[in-house]
């Protein structure tokens, strides 16, 4: 049996679902159904064989300032994950954030991780919870921390200001015929030249099932594309997907983004080709081709 913390929410449905195609026998924890101490209650009390452990629930909220709430969620819930995992010996992976990389100054690498500085309160929580996985003294045999970058694909409806811009383009192309992009702030990048590492959900589902079934060398890892592709980019693909013309205007950024905004993003993934994750990714062509024919489809 496999448990998937946040298996209602965006990566974890994905999830969910390969795992139930794969023949896996699922249980799924989330905060939507259930309280932080019911969940709790349901990992002491049970006596299940469990085989592994996703544990993908947390508040992605990245303009969430409640840092009380952000401990008691995305570390001190995530520290009683890791324990339970440790004690029962069972796999472990988590996700982390590519938010942990703040302005990126310090680089993409997945190799050290005590010299960043996050931007906003979600990435610290997510810092904090890596830190402490890096250097707990009792560890699970097998335990991997997946720092997500841009992930997009479907399933993202309720993640609404959260959802990935490829989700709110399309919204915005389909019923209004134009994409509105924040402008640049900063005088290295134009307007909409911003670049993030876009991956798609399904890549990203196929990297957990690669730790699920390969248990590689234990550790934290970049999940990204390796590449990072600019959202004017974003923009004309969704336009070409739509059979649409081009229509990008720029607009301010809201103030309380203006210092915690990220420009540019990158997964240096060096670490994750070597031990021995070889598949493809989807091009951004490709992915966004997919996710628009699945919505046009709804």
């Amino acid at each position: 049996m496999i448990v998937v913390t946040g298996g209602l929410g965006f990566i974890g449905a994905n999830l969910v679902k390969k795992l139930q195609q794969e023949g896996f026998d699922v249980v799924v924890k989330d905060v939507k159904t259930e309280t932080l101490t019911e969940i709790r209650n349901w990992f002491i009390k049970n006596n299940l064989d469990i085989t592994a452990i996703f544990h993908m629930g947390a508040i992605t909220d990245t303009q969430e300032y409640d840092t009380i709430k952000l401990d008691q969620y995305n570390y001190s819930f995530s520290i009683f994950m890791w324990n339970y995992s440790a004690l029962h010996n069972i796999p472990l992976i988590y996700a982390s954030s590519a938010a942990t990389y703040g302005d990126g100054k310090s680089g993409y690498s997945d190799e050290s991780i005590y010299h960043l500085k996050p931007l906003n309160p979600y990435g610290v929580s997510k810092q904090k919870f890596d830190e402490f996985a890096i250097s707990a003294g009792h560890k699970p045999k097998h335990w991997y921390g997946l720092k997500f970058f841009n992930v997009y694909g479907f399933n993202e409806y309720d993640k609404i200001n959260m959802a990935s811009m490829v989700f709110h383009g399309y919204n915005q192309i389909k019923f209004t015929n134009k994409i509105k992009l924040f402008k640049s702030y900063n005088n290295k990048f134009l307007h909409g030249e911003q670049a993030r590492d876009f991956i798609y959900v399904d890549d990203v589902v196929d990297i957990c099932m690669f730790f699920l079934n390969k248990k590689p060398k234990s550790g934290i890892y970049n999940v990204g594309t390796g590449i990072a592709r600019t959202f004017n980019d974003l923009g004309k693909i969704i336009f070409k997907s739509l059979g649409k013309e081009e229509n990008i205007s720029y607009i301010d950024m809201p103030d309380d983004l203006k210092n915690t905004y990220q420009y540019f993003t990158q997964a240096k993934i060096d670490k994750l080709r070597n031990v021995g994750y070889d598949t493809e990714f989807h091009d951004l062509e490709d992915g966004i081709s997919k996710y628009v024919q699945t919505l046009n489809n709804i």
